[in-house]
């Protein structure tokens, strides 16, 4: 039988934002690969629910409350990843916020909170993960980006700018720690129906979901991200670094 290039059995996979949304999709889905995870976020209890429904997998899964923007958090992620497993093999960078507001309208306060959670904690977990991977001279990173970073973020400047240098950061991660044979890739989703996403869109006086103006009229899932994520993991992508793919439901009809 041939070699399925999507197994990652064995594999152990950190998570961050784990606890809800695509976060939680992922995680399940890679554990329905055979894969370990670790997944991380600031609510323990949705942690808890997701390492249950990973055990029910009958994978091994450690919940660990952490806030991204704390380098001792991702230290701590880091050491009890070590401690359970002894090696880190996935880091899916998918911790997240936003708010919509206009940009005149944007305080520092709230450019720092959005810029940290998207931005700066990319580059924390990268950099504790990034230092076992290079030690254990293997590795893959999965960052989540967005389309508000790849075209544009009207409302959510601050948002689209943070996630557009995570698009950046990506391909020149990829080529510094390419030598020490880490692979590093992203992923930018469109409109996907998420707890989040939703809140975010309900406080900017949204009631209900927007029409999702892509070719395919609608918005997408959490599993439909789940799955570009996994294949960037796993050693299908293995002759791919430094790429974002977008998975956004294909152009407007009116871009042509």
């Amino acid at each position: 039988m041939a070699r399925n290039p999507f197994d990652m059995s064995g594999s152990v996979a950190v998570i961050t934002g784990g606890g809800t949304g695509i976060g939680k999709a992922i995680a399940l889905e890679m554990a329905g690969l055979g894969a370990d995870v670790v997944i991380a976020s600031r609510k323990l209890e949705n942690l808890e629910k997701v390492a249950a429904d990973v055990r029910a997998l009958g994978r091994h899964a450690v919940a660990v409350r952490a806030d991204v923007r704390n380098p001792d958090d991702a230290a701590a992620v880091v050491d009890a990843t070590m401690r359970e497993f002894g090696r880190i093999d996935v880091l899916v960078n998918n911790a997240g916020a936003s708010f919509v507001a206009p940009f005149e309208k944007i305080s520092p306060n709230g450019w720092d909170a959005i810029v940290a959670i998207n931005l700066k904690g990319t580059f924390l977990f990268s950099q504790a993960a990034g230092k076992v991977m290079i030690a254990q001279k293997r590795g893959n990173i999965v960052n989540i980006s967005s389309m508000a970073g790849a075209a544009l973020a009207a409302g959510m400047a601050h948002y689209g700018a943070a996630k557009a240098a995570v698009i950046n950061l990506t391909r020149s991660l990829a080529v510094e720690w390419a030598p020490h044979n880490i692979r590093v890739n992203c992923v930018a989703p469109g409109p996907v129906v998420t707890e989040g996403y939703a809140g975010v869109l309900h406080e900017g006086g949204a009631r209900e979901l927007p029409p999702a103006h892509n070719a395919l009229g609608r918005w997408g899932q959490p599993t439909e991200i789940a799955w570009p994520v996994i294949f960037l993991a796993s050693e299908a992508s293995s002759y791919m670094t430094g790429q974002t793919i977008c998975v956004d439901g294909g152009p407007r009809p009116d871009e042509g």
